[in-house]
């Protein structure tokens, strides 16, 4: 059975640093590109970076360029994105999403994590 499952979620003030995980199962993960989304309260669902199966990372919202990073580890099947110096405008659900790297797209969702940056 497939699963994509965030973890690490949570409250924390400004300034303050989250690391989230996407753990993964049932698929062969090291084949497939990661990437953390987020959708904040009243808005559309947004790309915030992405992995590539080799590691190469896909910065794609300026607004977390320099604070966020992604990670992954093939061998846990596991992605990460370390979030630090967060701004209540991070404030959303980050979703983990998985995509296959060659041959028939395959896409993969998690549930999501809950992120509140508040003081």
């Amino acid at each position: 059975q497939v699963q994509l499952v965030e973890s690490g979620g949570g409250l924390v003030q400004p300034g303050g640093s989250l690391r989230l995980s996407c753990a993964a199962s049932g698929f062969t993960f090291s084949r497939f590109t990661i990437f953390w989304y987020r959708q904040a309260p009243g808005k559309e669902r947004e790309l915030v970076v992405g992995i590539s199966s080799v590691g190469i990372r896909i910065n794609y919202l300026d607004s977390v360029k320099g604070r966020f990073t992604i990670s992954r580890d093939n061998a846990k099947n596991t992605a990460y994105l370390q979030m630090n110096t967060l701004k209540s405008e991070d404030t959303a659900v980050y979703f983990c999403n998985a995509v296959s790297s060659t041959g028939v797209r395959v896409d993969y969702w998690g549930k999501g994590t809950l992120v509140t940056v508040s003081s």
